[in-house]
């Protein structure tokens, strides 16, 4: 596919889309500090709210007696389960099946907010009173191992219907739960049939680690009412530190949107997580009650929720003699998390993964979604789909095996361009592959046969994915022409994906400006905001404001030749007269016009032409409300394939001491058209800060008899840091297959990897080594412990 719906799409010369080292509109304010996110709004009168956290895993509130806690000086309200205004808030974000309350006095998870809601003049009096609070709790059996919890005669944590959200058309019941335990199967084909066909078949398993992604600043809010006589009757709800759009604290606070002010232009928070926390929605209630200010913020601690959820792969694979595959059954036994998880990772999944990349079409998926009390997982997650590298996995044990590259058996085995019975390569996918050959000078050994000079062990892994646009959201895109300026307005707040700066060079690249050129007004009354799907929405948001611009550029060069016949009245007597216009007298049409470095040009003779200022003086407005067309992405899920990548990475095994150090990462990605580069690197280099972290460092650690977590601070909780940082060998390809702008798709989170760095390990010490592959556990799989 191209960028073949909308203006402009094929554009082959490119002075601004594309170009390295443009910086970022807001990057000045967060490199000096002085950017301001919601939790750094301090006002006058201020207070400070904090909730009771559940010390266990899983618990109920039976009473609680305030009374003490009262009487402390400096608090000024407490709120319970039981009152009637906490019992109003609408409940947002939960899970299939019945709604449960906004504040419940069951936990289900250690360090969940439950039951008890303390406004005070300072932090330290909040948790002060949170001490003298006389809670009666009754603690409540809890899983934090899913292989136990999935067993018969385990407690059954969650009575009732099945949390799991069912993918289907409206009114599709969700699968009936025994137990803890959701099972959800889907079957493609024929799998005994495919298994016959096989000349060799190969069970093996896997784990996929639970880890997190701690958010650069903790979620929380300010929020206060004010009169404001410009919005009319009524106060204004004035929220900082939210959400990324105010619409659903609008919805949640019955306020009108005109009505709810959201100024801020930063938000912190982790990628892909489009999560509310209940300190981001509560601030509104709170200072409705008490008529001042109130400000809620998170713990570092309390951000140790999932970033992916834990998982266990059991699966067969059957191939014939070259290498194809013939049948895949997958069992996966999956951590549901607690009420409100996302689905992420578990029924999404089989949706959309790597078996439908393949020319098999004999897939049986099985899934057993355990409920637990490990903890929670907001809305979306880094790796998904989670189960990738299962197949990344069928590959490399397939070329094992046969004693072939896993990249051939790669070739073998990925079907075509418009089906899974599309015998043609895919263009992307042959020319990352060769690419990353080259970037990674590839020549692969068996496991366990290539030691280094200095005697540890050689390992290499490759995989590939999709790169794709999940974005499938309208957009609403303005520009301006305003006293010779063009302008972008749009609203915030800004979360690092750096969309508004793609669509101010797309606008620049359409009007023949530079990217300085196009101002952009942040306004959160604005309807336009780039984000959408994640970052790869920016390639669907920056079609639409290409379509924008090149009505905007209609508009300009109409207006010129009007101004050129009629020139307007200069508004001050004092103004100097305006020259004549080139362009009078000659009988032009609009398209004998262009833009170019800022002035309107005529087109057969671009040396004649007008600074864009001077030749239209008016103000002009241009709209456009619209998406690109369908991605592939959301047509075939895999079963069509456009725009690809390859991942591929080398580690050092030392067999004495069981360090791993990853010499280096290779990543080739083919976005379709590259729009700004600098966030491209920038996400590459996170994908693999990811994969690293997951596959060497990072695990949770549970006290199996309480359920509490034990390492939910970032000592204990092990993530890479600066040293721990391999070398990232990057290429990037532009085959223009996507249908977004300029033929763009996206790179979102497909080059992270859950597996890449673990296969590496085999592949140079011939042992399996699950993830987090600490040198403890490499010496015990080999052995030496």
């Amino acid at each position: 596919m191209a960028d073949l719906a909308g203006a402009n799409g094929q554009r082959e010369h490119f002075r601004v889309v594309g170009k390295p080292n443009l910086p970022g509109r807001l990057s000045y304010a967060m490199a000096t500090g002085i950017a301001k996110f919601g939790i750094d709004y301090v006002l006058p009168n201020m207070l400070h709210a904090k909730f009771l956290r559940s010390p266990y895993a899983h618990a109920r509130v039976v009473r609680v007696d305030t009374a003490k806690a009262r009487t402390i000086p400096g608090v000024v309200d407490i709120l319970t389960w039981e009152d009637a205004d906490v019992k109003d808030l609408s409940s947002f974000g939960e899970s299939f099946g019945t709604p449960k309350p906004w504040l419940d006095n069951v936990a289900e998870h250690e360090g969940q907010e439950v039951a008890v809601i303390v406004v005070a003049e300072s932090e330290d009096i909040c948790e002060e009173a949170l001490r003298q609070l006389d809670v009666e709790w009754e603690v409540l059996p809890h899983i934090v191992d899913i292989l136990e919890g999935k067993e018969p005669d385990a407690p059954v944590i969650r009575p009732g219907a099945s949390p799991v959200q069912p993918f289907g058309p409206p009114g599709v019941k969700p699968p009936e739960k025994k137990g803890n335990v959701t099972t959800v199967t889907t079957v493609q084909g024929d799998i005994e049939a495919g298994f016959a066909e096989a000349d060799h078949v190969i069970e093996y398993d896997l784990k996929l680690p639970a880890f997190a992604s701690h958010m650069p600043n903790p979620s929380g809010s300010v929020a206060w009412w004010e009169e404001n006589p410009y919005l009319g009757e009524g106060k204004a709800l004035h929220i900082e530190g939210a959400v990324r759009e105010r619409r659903a604290i609008s919805a949640m606070y019955k306020v009108p949107l005109e009505k709810t002010i959201q100024k801020g232009l930063f938000m912190g928070g982790k990628y892909c997580d489009w999560g509310l926390r209940k300190s981001q929605e509560i601030t509104p209630l709170l200072s409705k009650r008490t008529g001042r200010p109130v400000r809620c913020v998170n713990k570092r601690e309390d951000h140790y929720d999932f970033l992916m959820k834990e998982r266990y792969m059991y699966l067969k694979v059957g191939f014939k003699e070259n290498g194809l595959i013939t049948a895949i059954d997958d069992y996966s036994i999956a951590d549901g998390g607690v009420t409100g998880s996302s689905s992420f990772g578990t029924t999404g999944d089989q949706r959309y993964g790597p078996y439908f990349t393949l020319r098999c079409k004999n897939i049986r998926q099985s899934m057993d979604i355990v409920d637990s009390n490990r903890g929670k997982m907001y809305v979306s997650g880094q790796h998904c789909p989670f189960n990738w590298d299962s197949g990344t996995m069928a590959i490399y044990l397939i070329a094992e095996k046969l004693g072939k590259d896993p990249i051939e058996i790669a070739r073998i085995n990925l079907h075509g361009p418009t089906s899974q019975d599309d015998p043609n390569p895919v263009p992307s996918f042959e020319a990352c592959i060769e690419a990353g050959k080259k970037l990674m000078n590839w020549n692969w050994h068996p496991a366990g046969t290539k030691k280094l000079p200095d005697g540890r062990m050689h390992g290499a892994s490759f995989r590939y994915q999709m790169c794709p646009r999940h974005a499938f959201s309208g957009y609403e895109a303005k520009l301006e022409l305003r006293d010779g300026v063009v302008r972008m307005p749009t609203q915030g707040p800004v979360f690092g994906v750096y969309a508004v700066e793609v669509n101010a060079m797309v606008a620049a690249e359409e009007l023949g400006l530079n990217y300085e050129d196009i101002r952009v007004d942040f306004d959160y009354r604005e309807k336009f905001t780039p984000v959408g799907g994640g970052s790869d929405g920016t390639t669907a948001s920056a079609w639409v404001m290409k379509e924008c611009a090149h009505k905007l550029k209609r508009m300009i060069l109409e207006a010129a030749l009007e101004e050129a016949e009629n020139p307007p009245q200069p508004i001050s007597m004092f103004a100097p007269p305006r020259p004549p216009s080139p362009f009078k007298g000659k009988g032009l049409k609009p398209e004998d016009l262009d833009l170019q470095d800022g002035k309107v040009v005529l087109k057969s003779d671009p040396g004649v032409g007008v600074p864009l200022a001077e030749a239209v003086t008016q103000n002009l407005v241009a709209t456009y409300a619209g998406r690109p067309p369908t991605a592939l992405w959301t047509l075939g899920m895999g079963r069509m394939l456009d725009t690809m990548n390859a991942a591929f990475c080398e580690v050092a095994v030392d067999t004495e001491t069981g360090e791993v150090e990853i010499l280096r990462f290779g990543a080739v990605a083919d976005p379709g058209k590259i729009m700004r580069l600098t966030s491209l690197e920038s996400q590459i280099d996170q994908v693999m800060y990811f994969s690293q972290g997951c596959q060497l460092l990072e695990d949770y650690v549970y006290d199996k008899k309480t359920g509490v977590k034990l390492n939910n601070n970032m000592i204990d909780y092990k993530k890479p840091g600066m040293l721990d940082i391999p070398h990232v060998d990057r290429k990037f390809l532009e085959t223009r297959a996507g249908n977004a702008a300029y033929g763009a798709s996206g790179i979102s989170h497909s080059l992270a990897n859950t597996h890449l760095v673990i296969i590496a390990i085999h592949n140079a010490i011939g042992v399996w080594v699950d993830p987090p592959a600490t040198p403890d556990k490499i010496l015990k799989a080999l052995g030496k412990a």
